[in-house]
């Protein structure tokens, strides 16, 4: 049950990260696409079974934010990267804040697949 699950985990976390980078993409040169009705929806069926299996995996080695340190700073990391993610996709104002954002937004995805690897909240260390 577990490797399942950390399977669906992975491969969510693969297409999460692939389609932010296809759409900041479109972002910037073809903007378009962003209107499209299953360019908005496909990240919530992605994310909620991302979310799920994070749940899921966290109950199954019982280990759980604000009790484990990794976890926790991969919580906080994952707020950080969906608010930047907000502004490189939608709410920025100018092509350079979204830039900005984005770059931020990989950096944060950076560490939080490191936290992941490591289960330090200091990875670096």
């Amino acid at each position: 049950m577990y490797l399942a699950i950390k399977h669906i985990h992975l491969t969510t976390v693969a297409l999460s990260i692939s389609f932010f980078l296809l759409r900041a993409l479109w972002v910037f040169f073809k903007p378009q696409m962003m209107e499209k009705r299953w360019v908005k929806i496909i990240p919530h069926i992605i994310d909620t079974t991302l979310l799920i299996s994070a749940i899921s995996l966290a109950v199954l080695i019982q280990q759980y934010p604000f009790v484990d340190h990794w976890l926790t700073a991969k919580l906080l990391a994952l707020c950080v990267y969906i608010v930047l993610g907000t502004i490189a996709l939608k709410r920025g104002k100018t092509c350079l804040i979204k830039g900005g954002a984005f770059a931020g937004s990989l950096l944060t995805f950076a560490y939080i697949a490191a936290v992941a690897i490591t289960h330090s909240p200091t990875p670096w260390t």
